[in-house]
């Protein structure tokens, strides 16, 4: 992957604030673009088509497997999740930063294509927590929440294969931990090779 632009990976389990401290950063960081992901489940709450997610029929989404279409993809919930290989290529051509949110088996799929992404795990600082956040959302009948925290277990144990690791305890301290990624990254030999060529080649670096 020798595009200006890095490839961040986020993922954690429902409920983990995740979405949140995304989008924040995206708030906070205007040189960090989102990747927006196609799923089949239906929209829930103010979610609109093209801003959370591409919202795609099962036969669409397996036109688009079928077309290669999708970086990765992946069962989740019950329903499935990709991201468009076309989309995040442009975008960091393009010299911008894009961030991925999404589960566990993409990330990994992603930094096996990708071998200069960055993964991130966000874990929630307790089970009990874990809990009382999706049962907050109100967004859940008791059965999902608790199909979301057996599949949380499973998810939480991939942990040791991210390359870094936010506890989100407090929301701010995670933010700023999530920031400070993103800014390292961009300071390391090879982004900066990457992003400032011309700076490199002027100063007979390379």
């Amino acid at each position: 992957m020798d595009y200006p632009g890095n490839l961040f990976v986020v993922a954690a389990p429902s409920g983990a604030g995740k979405s949140s401290l995304v989008k924040a950063l995206l708030e906070l960081d205007s040189h960090v673009r989102p990747s927006v992901s196609h799923t089949t489940r239906a929209p829930r709450g103010q979610e609109k088509h093209g801003r959370e997610y591409y919202f795609a029929s099962e036969p669409e989404f397996d036109a688009m497997v079928k077309a290669d279409a999708f970086v990765e993809w992946a069962h989740v919930h019950q329903h499935r999740y990709g991201t468009s290989k076309k989309a995040i290529e442009a975008r960091m051509a393009q010299g911008a930063d894009v961030v991925l949110e999404i589960d566990y088996q993409g990330a990994l799929q992603i930094k096996k294509i990708y071998a200069n992404a960055i993964s991130v795990f966000i874990l929630p600082p307790s089970w009990d927590e874990l809990r009382a956040r999706l049962e907050r959302r109100g967004e859940d009948s008791p059965e999902v929440i608790d199909l979301r925290l057996r599949n949380a277990a499973v998810e939480v144990a991939q942990v040791q294969q991210f390359d870094f690791v936010i506890i989100n305890e407090l929301f701010e301290r995670a933010l700023f931990d999530l920031k400070a990624i993103v800014h390292a990254q961009r300071l390391k030999f090879a982004a900066q090779l990457r992003a400032r060529h011309e700076t490199f080649k002027c100063l007979h670096i390379i």
